[in-house]
């Protein structure tokens, strides 16, 4: 079976459901970046182990969440319970066109202190995995006096055999200043096998706009595979030096775009981990995407996604 490591904080999640004069009424649920791509993996690949490593509280709202992972059959023996934090909470707002904005509120959250937990006898079994995977937002979370701390993990899984994947996912406002982010982004670049960045990334951190000046920035640090979501027509692939362009079929019902990249991330990985070629593994996880977009919320309804993507990943 393979192991899949997802390195990353899941957070209480608040939707207004509805819009009154005095007041609204709201939906709570629970979502993160790195979460919502290990819930779309086990969803599509139920064969692969995939594990979240975090952490939470001992609060109700930690227990609650605990037991949700455990719903989804991600497997929670890194899923670490902080004595005194309790975790990371914000509120999603919808345009008409399904674009979201967000209201943070999690400097209190668990998962800044993550590195704590892990020592010695976490790091061997994190390197019986096959893939371990972070964000720009993972990176951002974790304190910056523990980040030595991270990239010794990191350096430590990538001897061990694990290949490193990287989706940037930048958010300006996580980071105290652009240069801070670029430090930690090209770590993560030098380290990793698999790269999943959009151009929107690099446009706002790098003002690079197009995938050639991407590509030509990226060469330096020889990744084995790097995927970039080039807006909503086309992914590019580059592996080995061979670049090839993947069409991609816009959703004309967007809904709400909150879990696009998460979706796309956990089940290209997914297919990766199961021998599906590039191109297959980037159609499958396109059509993925295709169908959160078209539903509210990070997390779409189980059932039927589950019926949905199972059709596809078998034919």
């Amino acid at each position: 079976m393979k192991n899949m490591f997802l390195f990353g904080e899941c957070m209480i999640e608040l939707m207004t459901t509805a819009k009154g004069t005095s007041e609204n009424t709201m939906k709570q649920s629970f979502a993160g970046d790195v979460f919502n791509s290990a819930v779309y993996l086990k969803r599509a690949f139920s064969e692969v182990s995939v594990h979240l490593v975090t952490a939470v509280g001992k609060d109700q709202f930690s227990l609650n969440m605990i037991e949700y992972f455990k719903r989804e059959n991600i497997e929670t023996e890194f899923v670490f319970q902080s004595e005194t934090k309790i975790p990371g909470l914000y509120s999603i707002q919808l345009d008409d066109s399904g674009e979201r904005s967000f209201t943070y509120w999690r400097e209190n959250s668990a998962a800044r202190q993550v590195m704590q937990h892990i020592d010695e006898a976490a790091i061997a079994q994190l390197s019986k995995g096959d893939m371990f995977f972070f964000s720009g937002i993972s990176l951002a979370v974790v304190e910056p006096e523990a980040r030595d701390s991270f990239w010794g993990l990191v350096d430590s899984l990538k001897a061990a055999g694990v290949d490193i994947v990287f989706d940037p996912n930048y958010r300006a406002r996580l980071w105290q200043s652009e240069a801070e982010a670029k430090e930690q982004f090209e770590n993560a670049f030098a380290r990793s096998n698999v790269l999943l960045p959009g151009i929107e990334d690099f446009s706002t951190l790098y003002s690079m706009d197009t995938f050639e000046q991407v590509n030509d920035f990226l060469a330096k640090f020889n990744i084995d595979e790097v995927i970039v979501k080039n807006g909503p027509g086309s992914v590019i692939s580059v592996e080995q030096d061979n670049i090839e362009e993947h069409v991609i079929i816009p959703s004309e019902n967007v809904v709400d775009t909150t879990s696009a990249g998460d979706s796309f991330n956990g089940t290209y990985l997914g297919a990766r981990l199961n021998g599906f070629s590039i191109a297959k593994a980037i159609s499958l996880a396109s059509i993925a995407a295709g169908f959160v977009i078209q539903h509210k919320g990070a997390i779409v309804n189980q059932a039927s996604y589950n019926e949905f993507i199972h059709y596809h990943v078998n034919n």
